[in-house]
């Protein structure tokens, strides 16, 4: 049976340092600018998702028009610089999610072609060796490491 094949692509090596070229800055510009927070922090932070943002602006807006209501404590001003932030990030992060998901489904498809392709060597070698056709017992003997299972307890 033949192994299907959908993703066959050669990245040539200057499209490839172009690209990594092109990481690098965006990586470099935005750094300053960008936090990173432990995953309880993330877990903790109220989140302002695609329904919320709507509110949010709403809410900026009441507030600079009407500061009377805003409570002493408020900072409108940083509110808006943080509503700001997020629509230039938002700019930035949803074509790079839609890349990384592409980069994530291509490299799951490749890996899973070569994955395939490996196993049907893998058991062709296992055969030929079961048959002590010459040199295909120390290639099985290699690769069966991968197959190899351990006890729990730590002894073999």
């Amino acid at each position: 049976m033949p192994e299907q094949n959908d993703v066959s692509i050669v990245i040539p090596p200057e499209i490839l340092t172009e690209v990594e070229t092109a990481v690098a800055t965006i990586k470099e510009k935005l750094s300053p600018y960008l936090v990173a927070l432990t995953p309880s922090e993330r877990h903790e932070l109220p989140k302002m998702r695609d329904k919320t943002i709507p509110f949010v602006e709403k809410t900026l807006n009441y507030a600079e028009s009407s500061p009377e209501f805003a409570p002493p404590y408020m900072k409108v001003d940083e509110m808006k610089v943080d509503v700001t932030a997020v629509e230039n990030l938002k700019s930035v992060l949803n074509p790079i999610q839609q890349i990384d998901s592409n980069l994530d489904d291509t490299v799951m498809v490749c890996g899973s072609e070569a994955y395939v392709a490996a196993l049907s060597y893998y058991n062709s070698v296992k055969l030929a060796s079961k048959m002590d056709i010459p040199n295909a017992k120390p290639i099985y003997d290699d690769l069966k490491q991968r197959f190899a299972k351990t006890k729990k307890n730590g002894t073999e």
